[in-house]
């Protein structure tokens, strides 16, 4: 039987792809680029593009078209089967990436065409693949003595494994834990939509009556709504200690052994490398040019933000005393009270817009809005195969018709599926003897499904993300550059891969824009003048708690990293709880565990990098404010963003790429205008 991942022309076969086949195949695969490398250098003294970087290149390319789907469907499909297959491949993709980041050879033909007569015959972007491969290099050790070496090699190794094993266990902990309601009284204050999905959640697991579990659409619905005290304290318990030594399954799957050999390695990792911590390795291919200079940033958003922000949850406080005379609230009280407020105070929910946002005006409003500002043209394709009956699949072409990108579209949370909202890259651009390689993204969510006839209908809230996971997909896929080193998002600075994703989520708060994704899934009206209103006056709603909440993360992040000392250990509970005591206005239970399914910095790319959000959005909110200026759909102003970020990928320095497009460097101004902070 031969195996689908050795040989991936075209778009993966999901259906055929099957556990037993993914280690033969990367094993196969490493095999080759190991064998290849050495005929590559052997077979030249003088070293050129053509014949030593496009075909690394081209190998690298074959690797990662055969782990993509693997790598995907652990995340959206998980079984056992293939999340040991998975994990068992870890290892050996970490080990063959510092081999090759430690390869002298390899080192010593980059560095001759670094610094010989090729180099000036190279593009601009062929140039920063060539100077990010002599920065990777020395980031993988290649100057350290053979014994750091061999210890940097195996800590890459331990910590794949490590973030691998702190994910699964949260995914363990969010499935491991759901709620049976059988009495309808327990659903009182409950919306229709949320009392319909725990109908299908019941009925999909035999059971009576509803189900709550911690997927978000259905745990964020019980903490804003349910009017059941318990059931919301019930509910955040087991959300905030998943994966913990506290909560229902306590100790179950505890990561916090995960969190401490995590952080110390990176520590040891960024030591055995020249710098005095992680946060330090963390900014070498980054925007920010110093952790002092991260850490001000952050700190001063928290000062202009933080009394705002008081002032927001004594306005709560003073509502559920004076309307419910509820005087003692806890941490699962504030999102209840907290709707209950804007309610009051705007005469608006996120429940009474839901109706205005059915799925299909949403996805095709979104693909219009592109349209608009970009001239592109976006389609579904049907036959193509998938790795469950919900994804939809589409391409994008230009107003000639050639096609600049395509994407998988996987809308609706479901069991074994990893909670949030991502894009991934599935097939990268670039040029290939048979011509370019058109870039394909895998576009995540974990939306509320349909229920029953109706359509998936979203919240104002959900449409946000799904803009956002979108200006993702169009830096992948628009990229006009044609080595896949810094093509998409690839080799784009981590503190400004942000920017095109948060960009995108200020049309969700546009009149034309709405109108396009908008329309009531009985009637087709669009969003009313007087609901509008009230959605433009409620915008800023707590946008300041909002602020200090994402300040935390990024503080508690960045100091974990940059603190460190071997002697103390991590501190991960107690610098949480210092930055909180900083910045926060709610302060949680001491049982809360919010670090132990933090999988942004766990287990995923953002170390000692989540400050990135609040970064980027800087950049986005400056770059949006030139559609504020020329008319938010202006053809102009939208292909100068088209051809100055989305197209150019990491093929030169954001800052440079910014200030083409907005003329000047970003300031912070548009951002306080934007959240209401701006004095």
């Amino acid at each position: 039987m031969s195996n689908p991942l050795t040989h991936m022309t075209g778009l993966p076969q999901f259906s055929a792809i099957k556990p037993e086949h993914v280690r033969p195949a990367i094993e196969q695969l490493l095999a080759e680029g190991r064998k290849q490398v050495e005929e590559l250098l052997a077979k030249n003294t003088t070293y050129t593009w053509d014949n030593l970087v496009a075909p690394l290149e081209a190998m690298d390319d074959r690797i990662n078209r055969a782990w993509s789907p693997v790598s995907h469907m652990n995340s959206v499909v998980n079984t056992d089967e293939l999340r040991d297959a998975y994990n068992g491949c870890l290892p050996l993709l970490s080990e063959y990436g510092t081999e090759l980041g430690q390869h002298e050879g390899l080192y010593n033909a980059y560095r001759q065409i670094a610094d010989g007569d090729e180099y000036t015959r190279l593009d601009t972007a062929q140039k920063k693949i060539i100077d990010n491969a002599l920065r990777d290099f020395r980031l993988s050790g290649i100057e350290l003595p053979q014994a750091d070496r061999d210890r940097y090699k195996a800590i890459m190794q331990e910590l794949s494994k490590l973030s691998s094993s702190y994910s699964d266990n949260v995914l363990d902990a969010t499935n491991a834990w759901h709620r049976q309601i059988t009495d309808e009284a327990g659903l009182a204050g409950l919306p229709d939509s949320a009392r319909s999905l725990a109908k299908q959640m019941a009925e999909q697991r035999d059971l009576e009556g509803w189900v709550f579990t911690l997927d978000f659409p259905s745990f964020n619905a019980v903490m804003t709504y349910a009017d059941d005290r318990a059931l919301r304290e019930e509910l955040y318990t087991a959300y905030v200690t998943r994966a913990s030594d506290q909560g229902p399954h306590a100790g179950q799957w505890d990561n916090a052994g995960n969190m401490e050999s995590i952080v110390a390695l990176r520590h040891e990792a960024a030591r055995l490398l020249g710098f005095d911590n992680y946060a330090e390795r963390s900014l070498a291919t980054k925007m920010a040019e110093s952790t002092g200079q991260v850490m001000q940033f952050l700190e001063d958003l928290a000062a202009r933000s933080r009394p705002a922000a008081l002032q927001e949850l004594d306005d709560v406080r003073a509502f559920a005393a004076d309307t419910h005379g509820e005087s003692d609230l806890q941490a699962w009280d504030i999102g209840y009270y907290s709707e209950k407020l804007r309610a009051d105070r705007y005469a608006i929910s996120q429940e009474e817009l839901k109706p205005y946002f059915p799925e299909p005006r949403v996805v095709s409003g979104l693909f219009s809005i592109v349209e608009r500002l970009y001239g592109l043209k976006i389609e579904p394709v049907d036959g193509v195969d998938t790795w469950h009956k919900d994804v939809r699949f589409y391409r994008i072409a230009d107003n000639a018709g050639a096609i600049r990108g395509e994407f998988y579209l996987d809308l609706y949370a479901r069991r074994h599926k990893r909670g949030g909202a991502w894009m991934d890259e599935c097939i990268c651009r670039r040029r290939t003897d048979k011509g370019i390689q058109i870039p394909v993204a895998y576009l995540t969510c974990n939306f509320s499904p349909p229920v029953g006839d109706e359509p998936a209908m979203f919240t104002h809230d959900e449409v946000i993300t799904l803009f956002h996971e979108f200006g993702h997909g169009l830096q992948h896929m628009l990229t006009q550059i044609n080595y896949a080193g810094v093509s998409g998002i690839s080799g784009v600075a981590w503190d400004a891969v942000e920017l095109p994703s948060q960009f995108m989520e200020n049309w969700c708060w546009e009149r034309e824009a709405l109108d396009l994704i908008s329309g009531h899934y009985k009637s087709g009206e669009q969003i009313p003048d007087e609901l509008y209103e009230r959605m433009q006056k409620a915008k800023n709603f707590q946008s300041a708690m909002q602020m200090v909440r994402q300040l935390e993360f990024a503080l508690f992040d960045f100091r974990m990293h940059r603190d460190f000392d071997p002697d103390r250990g991590a501190r991960i509970h107690d610098t949480l709880n210092e930055v909180r005591a900083q910045v926060s206005v709610i302060q949680p239970p001491e049982f809360n565990r919010f670090e132990n399914g933090f999988t942004h910095i766990f287990g995923g790319g953002y170390a000692a990098g989540y400050y990135s959000y609040k970064w980027a959005e800087v950049l986005s909110a400056d770059a949006f404010s030139a559609f504020e200026e020329t008319g938010i759909f202006n053809r102009e102003t939208g292909n100068r963003f088209l051809h100055s970020i989305l197209e150019q990928g990491g093929s030169r320095e954001p800052m440079e790429l910014f200030v083409e497009f907005r003329g000047r460097e970003p300031t912070i101004d548009a951002l306080l205008r934007h959240s209401g902070l701006a004095a």
